[in-house]
């Protein structure tokens, strides 16, 4: 679209259906890819992804040319695709409904592609779900606890 102009971060957040740990290290890397070829293929650029073992971080400059639903839609069926159709894990793999998504200004790039980027120190401190729930709380976002993803308590 011609003179349109825009900075538009977003910090998308989604999780392994049944919050199974089902993307291992050997295959995270290869996901990672997938997933940025997605995202590149859409037109929109990729600055920071992480996928733990039952759930992906993204952080992505979005064009307003784009809906963020319909991206979170095509990220997760194609990437559901690959995995199964590359038999990267046993059994049929799948990701929960639904997906958080938060806005940042330039100026907390840097900080958001740490926390991304460290997110395995960082779940030796905190849970997925309180981190999700930190989240939207300091966002503001009203939620049902309800409709929040299926949480697996690890004790």
């Amino acid at each position: 679209m011609a003179n349109t102009y825009s900075q538009i971060y977003t910090h998308i957040v989604f999780a392994v259906k049944g919050r199974q740990n089902l993307i291992n290290p050997n295959i995270r890397e290869e996901l990672h890819k997938y997933i940025t070829g997605i995202i590149t293929n859409r037109d929109q650029k990729l600055l920071s992804i992480f996928c733990m073992p039952d759930h992906t971080h993204l952080l992505i400059g979005l064009k307003p040319s784009i809906n963020i639903s319909d991206l979170v839609r095509d990220i997760k069926a194609g990437s559901s695709k690959f995995i199964n159709d590359k038999k990267l894990i046993k059994g049929k793999f799948s990701w929960q409904e639904g997906f958080g998504v938060f806005s940042y200004s330039r100026s907390q790039i840097d900080t958001v592609i740490k926390y991304i980027q460290n997110q395995e120190k960082h779940h030796h401190k905190k849970s997925f779900k309180e981190e999700y729930i930190d989240f939207l709380e300091k966002f503001a976002v009203e939620y049902d606890e309800k409709y929040l993803f299926e949480w697996i308590d690890v004790s």
